[in-house]
């Protein structure tokens, strides 16, 4: 299909509709209050535009909704699992395909097989799931991105790229402590940016050179696999999926939430080359997801998966995704909003930093503006910033805040029309203008761990 036309045209047609949270401002207040100023405790009705994330939240085609009527629920040996696992191994080339109910149960077995205490995980960036695992297993976590990724104003097409300088020194330095690199596609944690192509091969050639695995965490796959197509000098004339076969052969194995790019509501999967540890990870996965295969997920699901991953790399699916991101950063770039630069494939990111400068990191300036967007007009983002990312002060340590204050505005996958983005740039500009009024706020509750998930905070006076 060429786009030779302004208009974004969703690739799909409408077959069933579900009603939008409509809600007073009277009584999204006492809504935010009632969850603690937390989005995360706001219950789902009482959201009208609800971007918090993409991660099962999108909305399945009919062909999968096909799929699930003919799954197999068999506890062990299910052809819905034996179909499963073709496609995968089709799509990456690697050779042990477990499921897991979500990908961060894939990140914990694969970690719990890997890691010892003290190891050092080197990635681009780890997104907070991630980094929990690791750190929960007593690994260190080590971010790698370019020092100018971490400038939001620096226009650059390839900000999720690993530092090869930064890795190199790592591999040098801490030798058999690295049990395996990961790279995440795209960046989740740095605007949702892509790797390159050639950056990946550079971090398989250093892994080789070191003799240490390479896994990705490969969530959002087809999307890394597009902006390539997109950006990347000579691989235009690709197709999104023969980028996505050279990508994930390019690694001896994969963490992914199928929830993003998997098109479904619940699952994920680890795939791993080595036979060894495919058989260890296959062993923890029975203690805490089920036979290996279904690995925590009825058999309807692993069909509707299966057909996910089949339709994700339709190239006319990936064009109107990434247009209705740019339609919305530009007409927000147009209003002076800063935000990051370029926007990635699946989300626009606010600078909330710049957003609310008279507020300090310590005051929380991201969940300062999801909840002003929230109060404005029942739209639900999430802060990536020092409430996700940083750390309390301890005895020994002082409070640890992120290198960036970031508010996300995940798309979910087929969910939204061109109207509700209209209506999102309203609430976004309205908050813009009135941006001086943005109250600080004090973190009142929190857990040691994930604690966006759960924080109970207030506004400042």
């Amino acid at each position: 299909m060429e786009h030779t036309h302004r208009t974004i045209i969703e690739p799909f047609r409408i077959r069933a509709v579900e009603p939008l949270g409509i809600t007073t401002a009277a009584e999204r207040e006492v809504a935010l209050k009632r969850a603690e100023f937390n989005p995360f405790l706001l219950h789902a009705d009482e959201v009208l535009i609800d971007l918090l994330t993409d991660s099962g939240t999108g909305a399945m085609s009919a062909a999968q909704w096909a799929a699930l009527m003919i799954g197999d629920e068999s506890y062990a040996g299910s052809r819905s699992f034996y179909r499963l696992e073709s496609v995968v191994r089709a799509l990456t080339g690697i050779r042990n395909v477990i499921p897991t109910h979500q990908g961060r149960a894939a990140e914990h077995i694969l970690f719990s097989a890997l890691l010892k205490p003290g190891n050092v995980v080197p990635a681009n960036a780890h997104f907070d799931t991630t980094r929990a695992n690791v750190e929960f297993l007593g690994g260190i976590a080590v971010d790698l991105l370019y020092d100018e990724a971490m400038d939001p104003q620096a226009d650059l097409p390839f900000k999720g790229d690993v530092d090869l300088g930064k890795l190199r020194d790592v591999l040098t330095r801490e030798g058999s402590n690295v049990p395996c690199v990961m790279v995440t596609i795209t960046n989740n944690r740095g605007g949702g940016q892509p790797v390159s192509l050639g950056n990946m091969r550079a971090v398989r050639a250093l892994c080789d050179e070191f003799k240490v695995p390479l896994f990705l965490d490969a969530a959002r796959f087809a999307e890394n696999s597009w902006l390539i197509k997109m950006r990347e000098p000579g691989q235009g004339d690709r197709t999104a999926t023969e980028i996505a076969h050279e990508t994930f052969r390019l690694a001896d194995g994969f963490t992914l939430s199928a929830k993003k790019d998997g098109l479904v509501n619940i699952g994920g999967l680890l795939g791993i080359n080595n036979d060894a540890l495919a058989e260890l990870c296959r062993t923890r996965l029975i203690l805490t997801e089920g036979f290996p295969t279904y690995g925590g997920l009825a058999g309807r699901d692993l069909e509707a998966l299966a057909q996910g991953l089949q339709e994700v790399l339709d190239e006319d699916y990936l064009h109107y995704r990434h247009a209705s991101v740019r339609y919305v950063f530009d007409r927000l770039d147009k209003l002076g909003v800063p935000m990051m630069r370029p926007p990635g494939g699946h989300a626009v990111y606010l600078d909330a930093g710049a957003f609310a400068p008279h507020l300090p990191k310590n005051q929380f300036p991201g969940v300062a503006l999801v909840n002003a967007l929230y109060l404005e007009g029942g739209v639900r983002g999430v802060e990536v910033g020092s409430l996700m990312f940083g750390k309390p002060a301890t005895p020994s340590e002082p409070e640890e805040l992120a290198a960036l204050e970031l508010v996300r505005l995940t798309f979910p996958r087929r969910t939204y029309t061109q109207s509700h983005m209209d209506y999102l740039v309203e609430v976004v500009s309205h908050v813009w203008y009135h941006r001086d009024k943005l109250p600080g706020y004090a973190l009142l509750e929190q857990r040691p761990v994930l604690r966006a998930f759960t924080a109970k905070l207030a506004p400042l006076a």
